[in-house]
């Protein structure tokens, strides 16, 4: 069955080591997204993160999705929220209290603002404010606002600390939440019902099409779930052993227009 659907992650495939999108890969997206094919990206970024991308892309309207926060949320290009998975305020205490006891950086991602309780803001959370285009708003945990509706939330931290306290969640947390790790310095904890994979499956189904319509493109831990679900899962030519073990193709890294080199040979050439 023809492919309709590319899901295609940011960091490490869709984008160089410099945050840009090659030429390229801009044209072969332009050409497969004329012919039908609807191209997905999918982040753990929000929308203001993604949308500088989108727009070099020439995606737009209502009717262009994005996946954002890890799957947390479906959205469509103008911003509508159509599939929802997120935590609340009760999760939010619960998880802030095993940061301090796991003594790591934490905070949270709502659609519009990042909030954390350190007064020592991590310099990854600096990073990720800047990288997603989003504030930071300092609240100590009795001044958050209950009603938030929170994408997800991160422990950030540099790669040691982050890879030593993958080690330390306790069971109980690790059954009631969905942690991934998306970079080196990066553990996102999310609803146990979000992620890419389940994001890119209800939309798919949404649209009426089945797993033989999507192929799915990644390089991380993250977007291992995505390439589960999809018929034809590809892996970067620089992604993690576990992403190239599950891909039915390795393309090449992201530094050698691998997700243009895919889409020319599974969409454009069938």
């Amino acid at each position: 069955m023809a492919i309709k659907i590319v899901a295609i992650d940011l960091d490490g495939t869709l984008l160089t080591d410099n945050k840009q999108i090659t030429d390229k890969t801009v044209s072969v997206i332009k050409q497969a997204s004329q012919v039908g094919v609807k191209i997905v990206l999918c982040s753990g970024r929000p929308l203001t993160g993604v949308a500088e991308h989108l727009k070099k892309l020439g995606l737009s309207g209502d009717n262009q999705f994005v996946i954002t926060y890890n799957g947390a949320l479906v959205q469509t290009i103008e911003g509508r929220t159509i599939i929802r998975h997120t935590l609340n305020y009760n999760d939010y205490t619960d998880l802030e209290a095993l940061s301090r006891k796991l003594r790591s950086h934490f905070h949270v991602e709502t659609e519009n603002h990042i909030y954390t309780a350190n007064k020592n803001l991590s310099p990854y959370t600096i990073a990720e404010s800047f990288y997603v285009r989003m504030g930071i708003r300092y609240r100590d945990v009795g001044e958050m606002p209950m009603n938030l509706r929170i994408p997800k939330g991160m422990f950030t931290d540099p790669p040691e600390k982050i890879t030593a306290l993958r080690e330390k969640i306790p069971q109980s947390f690790l059954e009631k939440y969905y942690f991934v790790q998306s970079e080196p310095f990066f553990l996102e904890v999310l609803n146990k019902s979000a992620s890419k994979g389940n994001a890119l499956k209800d939309l798919a189904k949404r649209l009426g099409w089945t797993s033989e319509n999507m192929m799915a493109i990644g390089d991380q831990g993250n977007d291992l779930s995505m390439l589960k679900v999809a018929g034809t899962p590809v892996a970067m030519g620089n992604a993690i052993p576990e992403v190239k073990q599950l891909a039915k193709f390795v393309t090449a890294t992201n530094e050698e227009d691998g997700v243009a080199k895919a889409i020319q040979k599974f969409v454009l050439t069938t």
